[in-house]
């Protein structure tokens, strides 16, 4: 028999403060939870045990805390983040059919102790997986901990049994407990003996084995005087510790073999509680797919709905869905997504054509869940699925863009919608109608209407019809640009082979590339990892005016270009010869839009060769591309929102605002900036925003962290409506949750109110940024859709094809070239009115670099 014993409070500790903080979309805290199972999961496959037991402190005084009133007198209360977490983890444990095992006045070590022990005397397996190293002392030839410990920032797990217990300390697991008793723990605040350490406890007990032993060869030359004098001084206090630190075998708990056999549980309350924490990942991952879950009192379904076919002429209001697929091991298709409409309680199995025609009849309305595919069905047939009136998978994003995912049958248990019926085949149907209704409310509740209805629903249209239109690119030219590559590539390895004075040198080992700068040239440093020496790019951007840095960095620089950009640009070009790049619209959590197949949001600008890229995506013969980009528009936000009048006339009179800022800052002409200063008041001006402090100030500009700290304090005394309209702002956001843009998008922030001052530096961070950034993406997203319309209305051949960040292209005729210029123009700077205009910079060129 094999017992897997998991010391419940030490791993969910782990857990907390290994994963950032999670919430659900009502702001429940779900790290611990998460990170919990997922470390659960890799023990259950990688020990295989027969039993599990699920060990838990009490909040309750044990018989160490009478013994000794200071144990653990030192240690932090449990965070509420964690706290809050607790119950409900050990809820999903029983649901899962886990056993946990308590015992009042006694720790989770001590029951830990006690299966083990009952194990060793059965001559059984036992695992102990837990994060405390007072656990190594009941390592045996049947016990083994599994240690959870931390390298290099990442999660392990270390095997600790006999062996390696010799290999690391070099005496018994028992003894470790002699050894505590000498050197005490400040964590539990176990008092040990006055200034002996780790490194002489571990010699005393190497050379006498036991306290006791210790104490009667005091004489032993061994022992120096002074530590002899601690020792006397201190014996009560290191048998106290010797008792204190000593695990116990005997706490009063069951240790009766299948005693803790894994039970049936109550899986459907699982995967219900699952969906609640919007964890549903981990359905799949401890093997509940296709269990149903348990129905909420107040959402029973009534009737099996008849499913009826769709009507010979439908009409008036549907909700449509998709049954989604389920797939293989091997990514097979076992089950194809099917879509489906509801009539009141009546289902409707939608065949293509069907689906198709429905999507733009006169005589009916759609709310539908996850409008893109529907789009992109409507407008391959030649019509734009003007039926869709509503989108709940828009919804979703709008109100909580923290989600990892949006899934229907998630969602109807994190809004607890009334099931209307019950249907089989389309067991998420009976949901649609309470589920969209609640959610409707919601977006209203928030004051959302507007942003919904005038940007993020018509959007999916737009975007539908971007990714279908695509991007025209030269394909001979990109292979063209490989072939130039791979030539400059073997022109860069053969002169870094030189400079390194051997042809075995792979300069895509970060081993061998450490050791060569750092080892042998003796080049200054950064960090260490546990593959050696850090060559991230930071590290070697410091060194680039040695020649072998210099030229890693092109073979790095290159290398990327051809391995992502050309090859991979030429992997997804259609029949068509145009890239249909696929639009995310519910992935970021400021609001920005992401893209795929290919991303298109990353072609290289800042390099000379990577701008090249840009050359091969082109305009089709007879037309052009015309790009308009927003000019510093978060800086104008920024002025907008903050009110800071001198930033508002710098925009308003034309200038120079990096120039004019750092006139300000400086209180010198205009005129009389250096380019240096200039620099430095465009690093704070972008840097202002994300929280930048003096350090990374420093790293931006190349100046010491005093002289940064300085510049900090004179940027924020000269320009004091930015620094409280930034400390306003997250102080609104720590009271209230959230976020907003100027159109009212929200960003829940719960890292603002953590106890951890990283996760909260980090909340800080997200509330500065979001407000001024998720306004840029809102901004936009609105002058695409106005834009888009402007094309279609007037009736033009020029289509929106692409968006990157702040950017719009349209390909156009050459005859209509300056009509969608005047277009793109008018509506990106005319869609909203703030207290500085919205300036674009529009170009016309034959391909993507020419027009930008």
């Amino acid at each position: 028999m094999r017992l897997l014993v998991i010391d419940g409070n030490s791993i969910a500790n782990r857990a907390f403060y290994g994963i950032k903080l999670l919430t659900t979309k009502d702001g429940r805290y779900t790290n611990a939870i998460f990170g919990f199972l997922n470390i659960m999961n890799s023990l259950l496959r990688e020990c295989e045990p027969d039993e599990v037991a699920v060990a838990f402190d009490l909040k309750h005084p044990t018989f160490r805390h009478e013994m000794y009133d200071g144990y653990k007198g030192t240690r932090h209360a449990m965070p509420d983040e964690l706290a809050q977490q607790m119950p409900i983890l050990k809820e999903l444990l029983t649901d899962l059919g886990y056993r946990q095992v308590s015992a009042k006045g006694w720790e989770a070590d001590d029951i830990l102790g006690t299966l083990a022990a009952a194990c060793e005397a059965r001559r059984d397996d036992c695992f102990l997986a837990t994060g405390d190293r007072d656990s190594l002392q009941l390592v045996s030839e049947t016990t083994t901990v599994l240690l959870a410990t931390s390298a290099m920032g990442r999660s392990k797990t270390e095997t600790m049994d006999l062996d390696a217990i010799h290999e690391k300390y070099g005496i018994e697991p028992k003894q470790l407990i002699e050894v505590k008793s000498l050197m005490g723990d400040t964590s539990d605040n176990i008092p040990g003996v006055k200034g002996i350490g780790e490194k002489t406890a571990m010699t005393l007990v190497k050379n006498f084995g036991t306290l006791d032993s210790v104490y009667d060869h005091l004489d032993s030359p061994i022992i120096k005087p002074r530590q002899r004098e601690n020792l006397l001084a201190c014996r009560e206090d290191a048998y106290l510790s010797h008792t204190l630190g000593t695990i116990r075998t005997d706490a009063p708990i069951d240790t009766a073999e299948g005693a803790y056999k894994v039970t049936e549980g109550n899986k459907p309350a699982a995967v219900r509680l699952m969906q609640e924490l919007e964890i549903q990942t981990l359905i799949t991952r401890f093997g509940l797919d296709g269990i149903v879950p348990e129905q909420d009192p107040d959402t029973l379904p009534e009737v099996d709905a008849a499913i009826a076919s769709l009507p010979a002429e439908p009409s008036g209001h549907y909700l449509v869905a998709a049954r989604p697929a389920v797939l293989g091991k091997k990514s097979a298709v076992v089950q194809p997504e099917a879509w489906y409409a509801v009539q009141d309680t009546t289902v409707y199995p939608l065949s293509e054509e069907e689906l198709v025609s429905l999507l733009d009849d006169p005589k009916v309305t759609l709310d539908v869940f996850d409008s893109a595919p529907l789009y992109a069905r409507a407008m391959a047939a030649g019509s734009w699925g003007s039926s869709i009136v509503w989108d709940g998978k828009l919804a979703a994003y709008l109100l909580d863009a923290s989600a990892s995912h949006y899934l229907l049958t998630t969602l109807a248990t994190s809004y607890h919608a009334r099931s209307a019926f019950s249907c089989e085949e389309y067991p998420d149907a009976g949901f649609l109608a309470d589920l969209f209704a609640r959610m409707k409310a919601e977006i209203t509740e928030n004051g959302e209407d507007e942003l919904y209805n005038n940007i993020e629903f018509p959007l999916a249209q737009v975007l539908a019809d971007m990714t279908r239109t695509g991007i025209l690119v030269d394909r001979e030219g990109i292979e063209a640009f490989g072939v130039q590559l791979r030539q400059e590539l073997d022109q860069v390895l053969t002169r870094i082979e030189m400079e390194a004075g051997t042809s075995d040198f792979n300069p895509n080992s970060p081993k061998q590339l450490g050791t060569l700068l750092f080892d042998t040239m003796g080049l200054p440093h950064g960090k260490k990892t546990k593959n050696g020496w850090s060559t991230d790019a930071e590290t070697l951007e410091k060194l680039r005016d040695i020649p072998l840095v210099e030229d890693i960095l092109q073979y790095r620089a290159c290398q990327k270009l051809n391995s992502t950009y050309v090859e991979g640009l030429l992997k997804v070009i259609g029949e068509d010869g145009r890239i249909h790049t696929r639009f995310n619209q519910t992935e970021a959590r400021t609001g920005r839009l992401s893209s795929d197949n290919p991303n298109l949001q990353n072609i290289p600008i800042r390099t000379e060769m990577g701008s090249k890229l840009r050359a091969y995506f082109v305009a089709k013969p007879g037309c052009v591309l015309v790009d308009a980009d927003y000019s510093q528009i978060e800086l104008r936000i920024l002025a907008h929102v903050t009110g800071d009048a001198h930033m508002q006339e710098a925009f308003l009179s034309g200038a120079d605002i990096h120039r004019s800022t750092a006139a300000k800052i400086y209180n010198i002409r205009p005129e009389d900036v250096t380019p240096r200063l200039r620099s430095s008041a465009k690093a704070i001006n972008f840097g202002i925003m994300y929280g930048k402090g003096a350090y990374s100030l420093s790293k931006d500009i190349g100046v010491s962290v005093k002289e940064a700290e300085a510049f900090l304090q004179t940027y924020l005394a000269t320009f004091p409506n930015i620094d409280g309209y930034m400390e306003k702002t997250i102080a609104d956001a720590r009271q209230c949750g959230y976020v907003s843009t100027l159109f009212g998008r929200r960003r829940a922030l719960p890292e603002l109110n953590s106890n951890n001052h990283n996760i909260r530096a980090s909340g800080e961070r997200m509330a500065r940024n979001t407000p001024i950034q998720g306004t840029a993406a809102d901004v936009i997203k609105l002058a695409m859709v106005r834009v888009w319309r402007r094309l279609r209305d007037e009736k033009m051949e020029s289509r929106l094809i692409l968006t990157v960040h702040d950017e719009l292209i349209v390909e156009a005729p050459e005859a209509e070239a300056e009509k969608a210029a005047q277009i793109l123009r008018e509506e990106m700077e005319g869609c909203v009115h703030y207290a500085v205009p919205l300036s674009t910079d529009v170009h016309t060129g034959k391909n993507w670099l020419e027009a930008h």
